[in-house]
């Protein structure tokens, strides 16, 4: 009986060893895709200039909410030990990998002290999505979280679920000043590291204290407030950005409106979890879980009603609750009804959802190294690297292109682009590069118009595609440099 008793936590944690040894190999791969262009051009502007860096893609003085406490932590790693910038981000996947499975375990401890209860949490929240892929940061499913693990997300992801842990602790204990002052710093560096996250980070704060049980006295209340006014202080503060200039939302609705797109697809599993929230309700009208997930699902149904599709990014505050309430749930499962066929069906949504992931095993592993049934299990494409581009563009010098990898590539290197790969609420000329570069690249721009983009941004170099635009490969303006796959070019500018 009781080696049965210890078989799920057994099986849970050796499933747990497995996904921790495979995104270890995420770490040392660092897959090529999404937004890792972006980190990687932050830490090449914060080590060229740590204290003035500038935008991060475009040849300008401006401010940049990528300017975090992480990203400035990271260069000056980066400075004293001599790292390179992939280097540097290899770290940063390793060390958001610790914080998230860290705080993950912290959390879920402060619900239930069973074994089984945080291997169980730590495989809901990488399995447990639904029958579609889906990957975006802070969402920190197996999928996503290959693609995003050097992100600033996954680092802040991690920071909040210590914070929320702390805070419960710090409600049960009733802690000192010193204590919620500590708290506000924390809050105030998840919000200064990735602010979407840190808008679930504050739901979450919400919801605990609302659930705390018993609740706060007015001493407690006081602490907590003068948390969050050392919180909103150091906001206020922070040097690189003005956080208050990011509520205007910077144009972000269109970026983000592929979150509501085939929800019950990739969220379907999710529903398990739902069921167990629906069990903590009944229990108590005041769980934090539930109160999170409402939170969470009020806000993402404005976004969708108001057009706001940049607040369906508190979407992990609606899915991490659902998943943390089925693990609590099954490792506390006991009595009759639905409690105890509760472990059954998660197991096999656990299998589903890992199948459904499987795919990320073509990242690490050649195909025939891959098991024959899991051959042609899908998985997000990785992109083409650049190398044949960036080993002759020099850091600091500003490519024209439209090609959509080019320009959330290279600037990882070190050059600049014309025009951002991303919307940027504190470049005030955004407009006008992105215009540039499609009249650049039009078919009707006469040759004077071209020449006269170049030189008004300085450009060096030009990375086009064959027969896709812009100046002819052979004009007394170009020369040639090299030749990449896919028929680019690339080009430099001689006389602009």
């Amino acid at each position: 009986m009781a080696f049965r008793a210890r078989l799920p936590h057994r099986a849970a944690a050796v499933a747990v060893l497995l996904l921790t040894a495979l995104l270890l190999l995420m770490v040392v791969r660092l897959p090529w895709s999404g937004d890792l262009g972006m980190h990687g051009a932050v830490l090449e502007r914060l080590r060229a200039d740590l204290f003035h860096p500038g935008n991060p893609l475009v040849d300008e003085d401006t401010a940049s909410p990528y300017y975090s406490p992480w990203a400035v932590a990271l260069a000056l790693v980066a400075t004293v030990s001599g790292w390179g910038t992939f280097g540097v981000l290899r770290l940063a996947a390793l060390g958001g990998l610790a914080l998230l499975g860290s705080g993950i375990a912290a959390f879920v401890r402060t619900f239930s002290r069973r074994r089984a209860a945080v291997p169980l949490a730590l495989l809901c929240v990488l399995l447990l999505y639904g029958v579609r892929l889906f990957a975006w940061s802070g969402v920190p499913g197996l999928s996503s979280l290959c693609l995003t693990l050097a992100y600033p997300s996954t680092f802040a992801l991690g920071l909040t679920f210590h914070l929320w842990a702390l805070l419960r602790w710090g409600l049960q204990e009733a802690w000192g000043l010193l204590g919620f002052l500590g708290l506000g710093v924390l809050l105030a560096a998840v919000l200064l590291c990735h602010q979407f996250t840190g808008a679930v980070a504050v739901l979450g704060v919400g919801a605990l204290l609302v659930g705390a049980r018993p609740g706060p006295d007015r001493n407690l209340w006081l602490r907590m407030v003068a948390g969050g006014a050392l919180a909103m202080l150091v906001l206020l503060c922070w040097p690189y950005y003005s956080f208050l200039a990011l509520l205007d939302g910077g144009g972000l609705d269109a970026v983000h409106r592929p979150l509501y797109d085939f929800l019950p697809e990739r969220f379907c599993l999710v529903g398990l979890g739902v069921v167990a929230l629906a069990i903590r309700w009944w229990r108590d009208r005041r769980d934090p879980l539930v109160l999170l997930f409402a939170l969470g699902a009020v806000i993402f149904a404005a976004g969708w009603l108001s057009g706001h599709y940049a607040w369906g990014r508190v979407l992990p505050a609606m899915l991490l609750p659902a998943q943390l309430a089925l693990a609590v749930e099954v490792a506390e499962a006991g009595g009759a009804g639905l409690r105890r066929t509760l472990p059954a069906v998660t197991v096999a949504a656990l299998l589903v959802g890992a199948w459904m992931q499987a795919g990320v095993l073509s990242y690490v592993l050649r195909r025939d190294a891959i098991p024959p049934v899991l051959r042609d299990v899908p998985a997000f494409g990785l992109w083409r690297g650049l190398d044949w581009a960036v080993a002759r563009v020099p850091k600091g010098a500003t490519v024209m292109t439209d090609d959509f990898y080019a320009l959330r590539t290279l600037p990882a290197y070190g050059p600049y682009t014309v025009a951002p790969a991303y919307p940027d609420l504190f470049l005030p000329d955004e407009k006008r590069r992105r215009d540039a570069t499609r009249r650049y690249f039009a078919p009707a721009t006469s040759r004077a118009e071209r020449l006269g983009i170049l030189k008004e941004y300085g450009v060096r170099w030009v990375l086009q595609k064959n027969g896709g635009g812009g100046l002819a490969p052979d004009d007394p303006a170009l020369r040639r440099a090299a030749r990449g796959p896919g028929g680019l070019a690339l080009l430099e500018v001689v006389r602009p």
